[in-house]
C-alpha cells in the first residue's frame, strides 16, 4: 500500500547534538536525493556528501543512507540524511528537503506507513513509542520483545485455534448428516477450554505487561491513624504527607510517584475510613473508596497492636474481589510481633512492619515488585497498553458466553458467532480488525520522525 506523498521529519530528538537525521520516505524520496547530491547513492551504503541548497550553497555535510522498497521500515523507499546535531542546521535541511516535493510528516506517520504496508502489526507499533518511553530497562526489554513479535505471536496463535473450532463448529453446522451430537463430541468443549485457558494466561502476562509500562496504582487504605501517611513517606523518603497523632488528618487523596529499580509506582494515600459527620471528612473518604475501586494493589493497614477489629473485616468485606488486596500490620516498633513473620489473614497476603523505623519495608518492597511483575518470568515479559486488556477482556466474556450456551443449550450456532466475535476482539490487537479512528488514536500519540 505505497502512498503517492512523500514525507519528511527530523528523526532525532529536539535539541543539540553530534549527530541529527532527517528521515524521508515516498516514491520521491529517490528523487528528491538526487536533486541534493546530483545521482542516487548505492542502496544500504553510508557514504559523505555534502548537502546543498538549490542555489548550490553548501548546507551541511555528512551521510546519506537509501533503502529500496519493500526493504526498509516503512516499506517505501527510504532515505536517511545524518548531518550535525544543530537544530538551525537540521531545520535549513528541512526546509530544503520540503522544497524539493516532500510534505511535513504527522506524529507516528512513518510507523503508521509500516503498519499499513505490512512491515509490522499494530502491537509492535506501539511497542516502538513503548521502546521509546521506557522508563527502566525491564520495561525496554520487554517493549523490545513486543517489537519482535512476543506479544503478537501469542495473539496470533491463539486466532488461528478460535478459527479452527469455529470452522469445525460451523462445518457441523452447516453438514448435519455428520451427525455431530455438541454434547457428546469432546473435541469442542476441550478446544473452548483450551481457548479459555490461553486467554487466561495471555490476560495476565498483558496485566503485568500494562503495570510494566504505565506503573501500578497502590492505594493505602485502612481505618484513621495507622500509618497510611507515614508508609507514603517511607516509600517516596520524603515528607510528602503530614503525620500526626491525631485521628483524620489526611482528608484528601495524596498522590505520590516513584520507582522501584526503575519499575514505576503511584502511591495513593486516603482519607481513614469510617463513619463521619464531618463534611469534609465525608467528601474524603468518598473519594478514597473511588481510588479503591480503580487501584491496581489495595494495601490494607492496620495497627499492630490492636490487630484485626470487626470494623477492618467489614471494609475488607466491602472491597473488590478483582483487584489485589494485602493487610500490612505498621507499627510494630511498638509491639512485640515478629517482624519477619509473613502471614495470610482471611485469605489476604499479610505482612509486618514498621513505617516509622523501617524495619519490614524490604519485605514490603519485595513483595510490590513481585505484583509489579519484576520476578515473574522477565524473559517472556512483553508490554501491553489498557486497550490491549479491554480486548482481552472481551474476548474472555465472549468464549465463556459461548461455553455457556454450548452447555446448557447445546446451541453451536450461538458458540460460533460468540467466537467469531472473540476473534475479532483479538484482531484488534494486531491490527487486523481495526477502524480508522482507532489508528489515528495511536500513531497521534507517536513522536514526529516514527
Amino acid at each position: 500500500m505505497l502512498n503517492e506523498e512523500t514525507i519528511a521529519a527530523i528523526a532525532t530528538a529536539p535539541g543539540k547534538g553530534g549527530i541529527g537525521v532527517i528521515r524521508v520516505s515516498g516514491e520521491n524520496a529517490f528523487a528528491i536525493v538526487e536533486k541534493f547530491i546530483g545521482r542516487i547513492p548505492p542502496v544500504q551504503q553510508a557514504k559523505l556528501h555534502r548537502f546543498k541548497s538549490e542555489s548550490g550553497e553548501i548546507i551541511d555535510e555528512g551521510l546519506i543512507l537509501t533503502f529500496k522498497t519493500p526493504n526498509s521500515f516503512t516499506g517505501e523507499d527510504v532515505v536517511e540524511f545524518h548531518g550535525h546535531g544543530g537544530p538551525v542546521i537540521l531545520d535549513l535541511l528541512l526546509s530544503q528537503i520540503l522544497n524539493y516535493g516532500a510534505r511535513l510528516a504527522r506524529p507516528g506517520e512513518f510507523s503508521e506507513r509500516a503498519f499499513l504496508n505490512d512491515k509490522i502489526d499494530l502491537a509492535q507499533a506501539e511497542a516502538i513509542a513503548d521502546l521509546i518511553d521506557a522508563s527502566s530497562s525491564q520495561a525496554a526489554m520487554a517493549a523490545q520483545r513486543s517489537l519482535q513479535g512476543k506479544f503478537s505471536n501469542n495473539i496470533t496463535e491463539l486466532v488461528l485455534e478460535l478459527i479452527e473450532l469455529r470452522v469445525y463448529v460451523e462445518a457441523a453446522i452447516d453438514f448435519p448428516e455428520e451427525e455431530i451430537d455438541f454434547l457428546s463430541d469432546k473435541r469442542v468443549s476441550a478446544g473452548v477450554v483450551q481457548i479459555i485457558e490461553k486467554l487466561e494466561n495471555i490476560l495476565h502476562g498483558a496485566q503485568q505487561g500494562t503495570i510494566m509500562r504505565e506503573g501500578m496504582k497502590l492505594v493505602l487504605s485502612g481505618l484513621p491513624n495507622v500509618g497510611k501517611s507515614s508508609l507514603l513517606n517511607c516509600l517516596a523518603r520524603d515528607d510528602a504527607a503530614i503525620v500526626t497523632d491525631v485521628p483524620g488528618t489526611t482528608r484528601d487523596v495524596l498522590v505520590k510517584e516513584i520507582n522501584i529499580d526503575g519499575m514505576p509506582l503511584h502511591i495513593i494515600d486516603t482519607a481513614g475510613l469510617r463513619q463521619s459527620e464531618d463534611i469534609v471528612e465525608k467528601e474524603g473518604i468518598r473519594r478514597a473508596w473511588l481510588q479503591i475501586e480503580q487501584a491496581d494493589q489495595i494495601i490494607y493497614l492496620v495497627d499492630n497492636r490492636v490487630g484485626l477489629q470487626v470494623a477492618d473485616q467489614e471494609i475488607l468485606n466491602q472491597f473488590p474481589s478483582n483487584i489485589n488486596i494485602a493487610v500490612v500490620f505498621n507499627k510494630i516498633d511498638l509491639g512485640t510481633q515478629d517482624s519477619a513473620a509473613k502471614l495470610k489473614v482471611n485469605d489476604f497476603e499479610s505482612i509486618r512492619l514498621s513505617a516509622k523505623t523501617g524495619e519490614g519495608i524490604g519485605l514490603f518492597i519485595e513483595y510490590l515488585k513481585n505484583k509489579m511483575g519484576y520476578q515473574n518470568n522477565q524473559e517472556g515479559a512483553f508490554l501491553a497498553r489498557r486497550r490491549h486488556i479491554n480486548a482481552l477482556e472481551k474476548a474472555m466474556q465472549l468464549v465463556l458466553h459461548g461455553q455457556n450456551q454450548l452447555l446448557e443449550y447445546s446451541a453451536g450456532e450461538l458458540l460460533a458467532a460468540d467466537l467469531t466475535a472473540a476473534q475479532n476482539e483479538l484482531s484488534k490487537i494486531t491490527g487486523e480488525f481495526s477502524s480508522d479512528d482507532l489508528l489515528g488514536e495511536i500513531f497521534s500519540n507517536f513522536c514526529i520522525g516514527k
